[in-house]
């Protein structure tokens, strides 16, 4: 089974070293303190810098259409038979489960919106995805609004300071 995992800053280590992703995806307004871990070579390693809102606010960096896109092609890029794909982000709730959710649907296209978020749902219930990069996924892959009236139905997550790791299917309901 293809998987993605997602997981907080502070469980970065104990994930990587546990299922051996063979990319990593960090999403943090300040990538300088994240350290890749060893197996993962430098061009396997998306770092994209950006805040966690979903409006823009002064002087900070809202997620853009730019940053989604770089998720989306690098998620593209990873060969999905060979060792899972790792997103985080400092909490892993919001900016890491948006991108999970966004390259999952890019990933199997013919998945359903509202099935994804159910699986994302089940799989972390303090799941609250970014609606901005929801928003510009939705854009960018054509899915004409369904991403985010899915996300939307399945609400914000239950309030966590950090999330546990989890991990999305590509082809199939979620594992916690």
């Amino acid at each position: 089974m293809t998987v993605i995992h997602v997981c907080s800053l502070s469980r970065l280590s104990e994930t990587a070293e546990q299922h051996r992703p063979s990319h990593m995806i960090t999403l943090m307004s300040d990538v300088s303190d994240v350290e890749r871990p060893g197996h993962i070579p430098p061009q396997k390693h998306l770092a994209l810098e950006f805040n966690d809102i979903a409006d823009p606010l002064p002087g900070m960096v809202a997620p853009a259409a730019g940053h989604v896109q770089e998720v989306l092609r690098f998620a593209g890029e990873w060969r999905q038979e060979q060792a899972p794909l790792l997103i985080h982000c400092w909490a892993g709730i919001s900016r890491s489960t948006a991108a999970a959710y966004a390259a999952v649907c890019a990933l199997n296209p013919d998945r359903d919106e509202d099935e994804v978020a159910d699986s994302l749902r089940y799989a972390s219930p303090s799941a609250t995805p970014n609606p901005r990069m929801v928003m510009l996924a939705d854009t960018i892959l054509g899915r004409d609004g369904r991403m985010v009236r899915a996300v939307a139905r399945i609400g914000r997550g239950e309030f966590a300071g950090e999330g546990e790791p989890f991990s999305l299917s590509l082809d199939g309901p979620a594992r916690r």
